[in-house]
This record gives C-alpha cells, structure tokens and sequence, in this order.
C-alpha cells in the first residue's frame, strides 16, 4: 500500500541532487569557524535577509531558544502568541536555558497586535517582571501557515523600539511567507533584531536551522550555543544539503502552496468537514471535524489504514502539510480516501 505521508514538511528526505551536493562538500572543523560549507551557508542566509551574520545551528528550538537567551536577562517576560512553537513544542526551554516567563497571547490564526502587546505591558516597578522581548513566528503553524500582515510586523517592532524591547522572528517557515505573500525575507527581517529560519521543513533538507541577526548578537549566540552543545565539527556534510536546499527550493514552496489550497477545497466539500479555505495561506491545511462530531485521533487512525499519514491538531481537528516528497497524484488519493471514508 502507498502510503501518503502529510504529517509534516520535516519528514522530506534528501533528493539525488541534494545527496550530490552533500557528497561533495568541502568540510572543516566548525567549532575553530574552519568549515568551508558552513560559512558559505551562513553567509548567504545572512545576505538573504539583510543582516550581518548568521549562526548555523541543529534545531530550530536551540536557534529561538539561543535567540531568547541573548535577548533576555532572567526573570524577563516574553510576549508571544499562545499557539506558537516556543510555548507549545519547545519543552519549557525559556525557563530552563534562560529562567524567563512567557506571556501569551490569544491571537486569531496565530497573529496579535500592538493593542494586545500593550494592554498586558507591566509598569516599570519591581514588583514585575520586566517586558524585553517580543516574539512573533511567521508563519503561524497552530494558525494553519498564516502569513502575518507586514503592517502589523512593522508596528510591533516599532513598539518594541519605543519601549526598549527586541523582537526575535521565529521565522522556521519564514521562506513559505515570502513565496506566499511575495515579500522577500530581508524585508520581513528587517523589522527583527533576531531571525531564525528553518532549512528541514518545506525547503527538504535532512537538518539544520540558522540564527540570524547583527554580527554582535551572533558572537554572543555562539558562546550559548557552545553552552547548549550546538557546535557539530564537520557539520559541512549537512550544511550542504541546508545550502542546496536554499539555492534550490525556495521558489518551488509555491507549487506546495497550490496543492495545499487543492487539498483543502477537496476537503472543504465532504458534509461537515470544515477548512477555512480562504485563509490557507501556505503549506499547512487544518481540518476541523467538530461538526460531524468526529474525534481526531480515531480519524487519524482510520486514514493511516488507507496509507494517509497526518496529525492531531486538537480533539476534533487534523493538520496536514504538504511538502515536496507529494505531488498532484498525492493530493488527489488524500481527497479521494477522505471522501470516500466519511463523505455522504
């Protein structure tokens, strides 16, 4: 049986090209900055995004959390929106790596605004935590690959200056919101004193994040990530793949996008399956079944019987995710399984 795997854009694995280009790589210790790919790859996402270096680094939960620490000082409250990575999938690592407190806030497909920034900002007074940091993830996974409004990305880091903060992007997606919205990455940057980007999710390779910002902030993520165990010596092996993938894949995340919107009006149409098509943005399609009143997990189950893969968005709600391992035949067998399980 065929199986379908729409969990996740990190499940990809490596294409010919991709193996190619990681056979070959020219490779060095990186811990002493000797690594020839390494450098090349953190040079180019640094131009990408119009800042002066970046960091490459294994995870992108140790880019945003090395991202945190260098931003904060212990006892800091951080704002965030209360679906994103680094409150739900990150393992309380704010309070472990850096001993600061998290302030989520309820936002609407995985964005909030200014307002909502400031009705919870505290008075300068020691009797609170102090506000230092705004964190903003673009695109919005929870949110179902919501690209954020620029407008709103400008005004939250305009408050963020006014009020002495820094802003971290948790942009792991953040090539899916350029293709998306046709705003280049330097241009969503640029309102981020930090950015992490992701190279193992829609972009294919086997791993690897990059954090990204000014050339002082990024000496100081180097001592965090030597203190995290994030130096990986002849990483160029993998640093590779991370580079090819950036050379070569970003432009075709739209064809991800084309088939994500497939899949979702395919779904859309099944009595009681409800996909808010119109804001399926990139990649990420949430399905809730709450109107049929079917449970996510026994869904899951029944798919998976058939060769569909994808996961638990909620008690009555299921993700999928398209990537560049599916193609159109793909989208069509998910649409025509689901259908044929539960349409009328």
């Amino acid at each position: 049986m065929r199986t379908i795997d729409l969990r996740s854009d990190t499940v990809t694995r490596p294409t010919p090209e991709m193996w190619e280009a990681m056979h070959k790589a020219n490779v060095g210790d990186d811990v002493f900055g000797e690594d020839p790919t390494i450098n090349r790859l953190q040079d180019r996402v640094a131009e990408l995004l119009g800042k002066e270096a970046a960091l490459y680094v294994p995870s992108g939960t140790m880019s945003n959390q090395i991202a945190i620490s260098i931003l904060t000082e212990e006892g800091d409250e951080v704002y965030c929106e209360d679906g994103c990575h680094i409150f739900n999938y990150e393992g309380g690592a704010p309070a472990f790596v850096s001993r600061v407190q998290l302030r989520p806030l309820r936002g609407v497909r995985g964005i909030y605004t200014r307002e909502q920034v400031e009705e919870v900002l505290k008075p300068d007074n020691s009797h609170f935590a102090r506000g230092s940091l705004i964190e903003i993830e673009n695109t919005a996974n929870r949110g179902g690959g919501t690209v954020w409004p620029l407008a709103e990305v400008r005004r939250l880091s305009e408050l963020a200056k006014e009020r002495g903060m820094s802003v971290h992007l948790d942009g792991a997606r953040l090539w899916n919101a350029a293709v998306s919205s046709g705003t280049p990455e330097h241009v969503w940057a640029q309102h981020a004193d930090t950015i992490s980007v992701c190279f193992s999710k829609g972009l294919g390779a086997p791993v690897g994040s990059a954090l990204v910002g000014s050339r002082e902030l990024i000496e100081k993520a180097h001592r965090i990530r030597k203190k995290l165990g994030g130096g990986m010596r002849q990483a160029g092996i993998i640093a590779a793949g991370a580079l090819y993938a950036v050379e070569n894949n970003r432009a075709r995340l739209a064809e991800d996008h084309r088939r994500a919107h497939t899949l979702a009006r395919g779904l859309s149409t099944i009595e009681g399956f409800f996909v808010d098509v119109e804001h399926v943005d990139t990649n990420i399609i949430l399905l809730d079944l709450s109107k049929r009143g079917v449970d996510a997990e026994n869904f899951a189950e029944t798919v998976g019987k058939r060769g569909l893969k994808v996961t638990l968005a909620g008690a009555q709600k299921v993700r999928f995710v398209t990537h560049l391992d599916v193609n159109d035949s793909d989208i069509e067998e998910a649409i025509a399984i689901v259908t044929e399980l539960y349409g009328e």
